[in-house]
């Protein structure tokens, strides 16, 4: 009898023993296997509140990986079951469970993107945020009336104020957020370059430096005209001449402006248009780029007040109108000669 006991017992431990080897085996290899992904679960979210358990069930219904009680047993193995991050996940072929936990750990999740363009206006702006595919909207046609009021911000008129960069950003991300946090980038970069400025008693504020930073963006895509054409404005503006810049022009025409611009749209005053009314305009007339804010914090120093295309994608830039106009009949002779 006792010989039976001790054969049953060492049987029992043999299977156990088998039974562990086994298991070890299977999770061993579990290890080393590659998540199988399709096109729709290539990316896979952690919701907000999930735990361990629900994410590795999610997993393995989603056929990434073979085996939920195994990603269960690495999370807890590796004491990371409690600090995985909620948000969405790009998942990639080569990786294994242990990398899918790694990431999940990590917090590195799929950012999508935005882009703010130097040049481009506010409506310009609402209707890319409209049309993005990931970002929530939760503004109205009532909200982007009174979007700086939105957005906490002390500032009345929108134009100019969003910072122009590449953003990323995470799902979940609402319109209302990513706009204070571009308003927030321009406001710091800003007060940094008022603080850094060369001191000039015809741009008194950092909001003017916007706005005379907005019309020299729309005047040139040349980096290294900017802070001579920075100059030559601020020229007229000390000797009290007008502005005369067709962009500002254009900005007041607004929707009716269907790419050219008639004698009669010069003469037409709106607060925007810079032959009839002298200084700055009351608003930016665009989104500016960091150059054109440098140029105007440091313009360069020149004795010109008059500038016109030269043909090549430049400027022409003279000193007395008498010049200016020589200017102004070589580029339209060269116009009519490539016509």
């Amino acid at each position: 009898m006792k010989f039976i006991i001790k054969l049953l017992l060492l049987l029992i431990i043999t299977a156990m023993a088998l039974a562990a080897f086994f298991a070890y085996t299977e999770y061993n290899k579990f290890l080393e296997e590659k998540v199988v992904l399709t096109e729709k679960t290539a990316v896979f979210e952690i919701k907000k509140g999930s735990n361990i358990t629900q994410i590795s069930n999610a997993l393995e219904d989603k056929g990434i990986i073979s085996n939920a009680i195994y990603f269960k047993l690495l999370a807890r193995l590796q004491e990371k079951a409690s600090k995985v991050k909620a948000g969405e996940y790009q998942l990639l072929p080569k990786m294994n469970p242990v990398d899918v936990l790694d990431l999940f750990v990590s917090g590195k999740t799929l950012q999508h993107q935005l882009s703010i363009i130097e040049g481009k206006t506010f409506k310009d702006l609402v209707s890319i945020i409209r049309n993005h595919p990931t970002l929530i909207q939760t503004l109205s046609d009532a909200d982007y009336d009174n979007i700086m009021q939105k957005i906490g911000s002390k500032e009345k008129n929108p134009e100019g104020w969003f910072y122009p960069d590449t953003y990323n950003f995470p799902s979940k991300t609402t319109d209302l957020d990513f706009l204070k946090r571009a308003h927030k980038k321009m406001q710091d970069y800003l007060a940094e370059a008022w603080k850094k400025r060369e001191p000039n008693e015809f741009i008194k504020t950092p909001y003017e430096a916007l706005i005379l930073a907005s019309i020299v963006e729309k005047e040139t895509g040349i980096p290294k005209e900017r802070p001579l054409i920075a100059g030559v404005f601020l020229n007229r503006l000390k000797i009290d001449m007008m502005l005369q810049t067709d962009p500002t022009v254009i900005y007041g025409m607004g929707d009716s402006y269907k790419g050219v611009i008639y004698k009669s749209s010069l003469q037409r005053d709106t607060p925007y248009n810079t032959y009839t009314r002298k200084g700055l305009t009351p608003t930016p007339i665009a989104t500016p780029s960091l150059q054109a804010i440098d140029a105007v914090m440091h313009p360069e120093k020149t004795d010109k007040l008059f500038f016109v295309a030269d043909g090549s994608g430049g400027h022409y830039f003279s000193k007395t109108n008498a010049e200016h106009d020589k200017a102004v009949a070589r580029y339209r002779k060269m116009m009519r000669e490539k016509k």
